[in-house]
């Protein structure tokens, strides 16, 4: 590679790194957070749920519970099990009896969230949980002022972070594996940096692409599907949708206008599936037509992770006599478009390899946070020099603190968050959550900015996030009874996670902490 090429992959890789370092951390930090949703909305609610929790749901009681509420007569009803959690998405629209007005909702539909164990129901607001928080927050989903802001940001965020891990390999190629085994503590601090970000950047690398690239494609894949998008690429015609992604393909819509003159089993139909399928773990019911002689139900779900990674199975029953009208079996080879859709999706949410896994996707996504920040502090100690004039030193440094601040307070808030929400018994909504999360984080940062000491801000962080994060487990105990041991022996594993999630973040900050020593960076010399 010529120097100039090699000039031109360095700057633009350096370049590109600062550009979206601190909106990556964030992404980064709370995306490893998220690899426990389902666990810390189980922790916050106190809900513990058994494997495939879906298959073992009494739906006809949940549709008899609704009905006294709604009349369900001609109404399409959905229920779905994206996450593992006691409480289901469940829709349904409007009747198509025009004669039926709903007492709540007229002639509108619903949607809601359905706990079903004690058949409540909560809509977003009032479900809104901390694992749905931390995992909006890692695509800025808070940030959606304009329709899709906030996605369209964390896409280009996560295109640019794809760039500079290619530059990044291309830049380090020749030195790369050798400089993988170096490590010298006692040098510099411009070597300490280089050191770490080079062999942590590289037993990371391959996390580091492969969530660039899914990221990329997930949200790229929900920008095709905004209404707009459709019509224009399929010309008006969902049926070409369909058939390009290779989704479950839609019924004709057979509502006759007369009742069945007999009640409709919905667990007899998921125990005859069940049956035929001992391996396919439901997560989603379709009812089209409730309780009229063109009702059908569609039962769908995915083979077990040791079967089929990217697979899907579905079922369609008539409702009247209970005969299958369409099905796609478990052992029936996948589309590419849904096949490969389903397996991106798989390595970018972590969920099928169990805790081992998961736990592998925590500690690699707080590698490469290091490896994020590791690489601005190598950018600032580079940029260091006489030669370089001090009104632009004093912007590197600015910029050097505003980034470390930001990320770094990030570890004290969110153990805050938790410790919080479970001594205030907040359940759902935001009222406490935002101000709560926000305003802290942002106090934290300028209380940072104003001391502006690197050094002091880590120590502060590893010391106020190790101390709540000790915190934790106990208000857990506290107010819900289920300490750790109590968890374990009980076969609480989703509390017993979290707890011990946190009192490991807790113990590991303490140890860095009393391994820390103070050494002068003297960044930059500020000239008045």
């Amino acid at each position: 590679m010529s120097q100039r090429l090699y000039n031109i992959f360095f700057h633009t890789h350096t370049i590109s790194g600062i550009i979206i370092s601190a909106l990556l951390y964030v992404i980064f930090f709370t995306g490893s957070i998220s690899f426990l949703r389902d666990e810390i909305n189980a922790w916050q609610l106190n809900q513990p749920i058994e494997k495939n929790y879906f298959n073992t749901i009494d739906f006809d009681k949940a549709l008899d519970t609704m009905a006294y509420d709604h009349e369900l007569y001609g109404r399409d009803i959905t229920f779905s099990h994206r996450y593992f959690e006691r409480r289901v998405t469940t829709s349904f629209t409007a009747s198509k009896d025009s004669s039926i007005v709903d007492k709540s909702s007229g002639r509108r539909g619903n949607y809601f969230y359905m706990d079903m164990e004690s058949y409540d129901k909560k809509d977003y607001m009032e479900n809104y949980s901390l694992g749905e928080f931390f995992y909006r927050l890692h695509f800025f989903a808070q940030l959606n002022f304009f329709r899709t802001s906030g996605y369209f940001l964390a896409g280009l965020v996560a295109f640019f972070f794809l760039f500079a891990v290619i530059t990044g390999v291309i830049v380090h190629w020749k030195k790369i594996i050798s400089s993988f085994y170096v490590f010298r503590p006692k040098a510099k601090w411009k070597t300490i940096w280089t050191d770490a970000h080079v062999a942590l950047g590289m037993i990371g690398l391959p996390y580091q692409f492969m969530f660039a690239v899914t990221g990329c494609y997930l949200i790229i894949g929900y920008t095709v599907m905004l209404p707009p998008v459709q019509e224009y690429v399929f010309d008006h015609q969902p049926e070409k949708i369909q058939e390009a992604l290779d989704f479950t393909p839609s019924m004709p819509n057979k509502f006759q206008g007369d009742k069945l003159q007999k009640e409709v089993s919905i667990n007899e139909m998921i125990t005859k599936t069940l049956a035929q399928w001992p391996d396919l773990i439901i997560d989603q019911l379709e009812i089209s037509n409730y309780q009229d002689k063109g009702m059908y139900v569609t039962i769908s779900g995915t083979p077990g992770f040791n079967h089929s990674l990217g697979g899907v199975a579905y079922i369609t029953y008539l409702g009247e006599d209970y005969s299958i009208i369409a099905q796609k079996s478990i052992d029936q080879p996948v589309g590419y478009a849904q096949g490969a859709f389903n397996i991106l999706r798989r390595l970018h949410y972590g969920d099928f390899g169990g805790y081992g896994l998961k736990l592998i996707y925590l500690i690699l996504g707080f590698i490469t946070c290091f490896v994020i920040l590791s690489g601005v502090h190598i950018w600032l100690v580079a940029r260091n020099k006489k030669t370089v004039s001090n009104y632009k030193r004093k912007f590197n440094f600015w910029l050097v603190q505003v980034y470390t601040a930001t990320c770094l307070s990030l570890f004290p808030v969110t153990a805050l968050s938790f410790v919080v929400m479970k001594l205030t018994h907040q359940i759902g909504g935001r009222e406490l959550l935002y101000p709560l999360f926000f305003y802290s984080w942002l106090a934290l940062v300028l209380f940072f900015l104003f001391r502006r000491n690197n050094y002091f801000t880590n120590k502060i962080c590893l010391l106020s996030g190790g101390v709540l994060s000790i915190l934790v487990p106990i208000s857990n105990g506290i107010i819900t009874g289920n300490w750790l041991w109590i968890a374990a022996s009980r076969g609480y594993d989703q509390l017993l996670v979290i707890d011990l999630f946190w009192l490991l973040c807790g113990l590991t900050s303490f140890a860095v902490l009393i391994k820390m020593k103070k050494r002068s960076t003297a960044p930059v010399k500020i000239i008045s």
